[in-house]
């Protein structure tokens, strides 16, 4: 008989085997501060302007080369449950504003780090946290007084430029003049009068080749593919859009024909040609002169179509069939029939073009009607291609921002250090425990400032002073300057960076309410995992570890 041994004794022993168990300060508190402080740790370097790049591979083995924290984040498995938390509270600022996930990490591990003191001071986490929510009160009752400038009117590109160029400068220094104009001139371009402004409607079409300054603007849609027909281009467009194939039909059921002789096979043929090319005919007369089609477009079809002068497009997504509609105001058809013509798409022009050695089609919208634009981004690589991509998106979403709230505040980390000071004296005022949470609350806002001097190999210490001093005498627009040879200060207004007053007001809520979480935790009670197969083994690079 099998001896029994019995579990110990407390809160394990109702738990499964395989199921991990952490208390107390030590075990729960100290271990998510420490793991939260290492992931931020690893994003820290990636922040700013001159934030170096991650080179991530992911589960697929595709390969990221790339400073965008949200990239990085989305691509890396984050396992344990309180980076999570920062995790989730940086996605949420990614779906609100579009940008500033990083700053979240990185102020929620200053946060907590700070916490990681007062703790060992003797302080409890619900003094720490009730502390952090004074302070973030406080916070939020001074933003809107650093507001400098506001946006009068952003359907005007010269307003607007400015918001896109600061969004975009943190990710490709040195290229934010060419994709801010770009970012621009498509957002303005397509913005509704009535509707909120959606970013789908601005796609991105990435070559490979040539350089950034050879991108452009179309109002329009752009495909990286080339026309089924032989009819390359056509002017003044109507367009109808079938999510079926464009063939011979097939019928519902099956049955068998006798065919006694070969004279009644070739009218057998020629009858199913006939109402193909009827089928066709209708197309023309209802005034198509481009058909576009989601599944394949047959031989005998293409045949006919050529005959009449259309222009066949096949598009194998029925996204971008979807988008095809919205570009050019046309409806899907499920089956092949004569379109209304309520239901046709116009284009100015739609043709093929050769942009390098990449075939595309155009479909080119007048700019007043257009509802979509493409940026057709070159580059010499693939990886390249993606980070202006990610450019291109936060530079989109910082549009957004603008359209619904049009405040601006100073940014290279003005509004943080000016933050900082005015918590720091509020904190002198306060008689009860909170006023050490509350100090370290605005210490965490001064790592900003040490984080872009340590990317821009800058003294921290000594900007951190030398801008203080501004602050003290009223200028609360001067930030860091991360030109070499400078000191390391700058008026904001005079270089024109700005930082948009919607996304910081969140990412100080979401970074705030994530700490306060994780501090909240006493217990950490793992299951054990469910079973399945088991993790494909990491290939070595060494000859020893294969």
């Amino acid at each position: 008989m099998a001896l029994h041994v019995p579990k110990a004794p407390g809160f394990a022993s109702m738990l499964k085997d395989g199921s991990r168990h952490f208390s107390g300060m030590e075990e729960s508190v100290y271990r998510n501060i420490k793991a939260c402080k290492e992931f931020a740790e690893s994003l820290k370097s990636a922040y700013g302007p001159c934030g170096m790049n991650k080179m991530v591979i992911n589960h697929l083995e595709k390969l990221f080369v790339t400073n965008d924290a949200a990239t990085i984040m989305q691509e890396l498995d984050v396992e344990h449950p309180a980076a999570k938390i920062m995790v989730m509270a940086s996605q949420m600022q990614e779906q609100e504003v579009g940008d500033g996930t990083n700053f979240v990490i990185i102020f929620c591990a200053a946060l907590l780090e700070a916490a990681g003191d007062l703790l060992q001071m003797g302080l409890t986490p619900s003094e720490i946290v009730g502390g952090y929510e004074m302070a973030l009160d406080k916070a939020l009752e001074i933003l809107p007084t650093l507001v400098f400038d506001e946006i009068k009117d952003y359907r005007n590109e010269a307003e607007v430029l400015k918001v896109v160029r600061s969004a975009v400068m943190s990710k490709q220094l040195g290229n934010e003049d060419n994709l801010a104009k770009l970012i621009t001139k498509a957002c303005v371009s397509i913005l509704p009068e009535n509707t909120a402004f959606n970013v789908d409607n601005v796609r991105v079409c990435k070559i490979l080749g040539s350089g950034l300054g050879n991108s452009e603007v179309v109002h329009g849609l752009v495909f990286k593919r080339n026309v089924e027909s032989t009819i390359i281009k056509k002017n003044k467009a109507k367009i109808a859009v079938f999510s079926c194939p464009i063939d011979i039909a097939q019928t519902e059921t099956k049955g068998t024909v006798l065919i006694k002789s070969a004279k009644e096979l070739k009218n057998f043929s020629a009858g199913e040609e006939t109402l193909l090319e009827n089928q066709i005919k209708d197309i023309v007369d209802a005034g198509v002169n481009v058909v576009v089609s989601g599944g394949k477009i047959g031989d005998m079809a293409m045949h006919f179509l050529n005959k009449y002068d259309i222009m066949a497009v096949r598009l194998l997504s029925k996204f971008d069939l979807r988008r095809v509609c919205k570009a050019t105001n046309s409806s899907v058809y499920p089956k092949l029939e004569k379109p209304s013509v309520e239901d046709l798409g116009y284009a100015d022009d739609v043709y093929v073009d050769e942009v390098g050695d990449t075939a595309i089609v155009v479909f080119r919208v007048g700019t007043n009607e257009s509802r979509i634009s493409t940026i057709v981004l070159r580059g010499a690589t693939d990886n390249y291609l993606d980070d202006l991509e990610r450019a291109v998106n936060d530079g989109v979403n910082a549009f957004k921002a603008v359209t619904r709230d049009q405040k601006l505040l100073p940014g290279a980390g003005a509004v943080e250090l000016e933050l900082a000071r005015q918590i720091s004296s509020y904190g002198d005022t306060l008689p009860g425990l909170e006023q050490y949470s509350v100090k370290k609350y605005a210490s965490a806002l001064e790592s900003f400032i040490k984080v872009f001097s340590d990317n821009s190999g800058m003294k921290a210490s000594e900007v951190l002073a030398k801008l203080y001093a501004l602050h003290h005498e009223g200028k609360t627009t001067y930030g860091f300057n991360i030109e070499d040879g400078s000191d390391g200060t700058v008026d904001v207004k005079d270089i024109g960076i700005v930082d948009i007053y919607l996304g910081k007001q969140w990412a100080i809520q979401y970074a705030t309410n994530a700490a306060s979480t994780i501090l909240q935790v006493d217990q950490i009670i793992m299951a054990k995992r469910a079973g399945g197969p088991k993790a494909r083994p990491v290939k070595g690079n060494d000859a020893d570890d294969d």
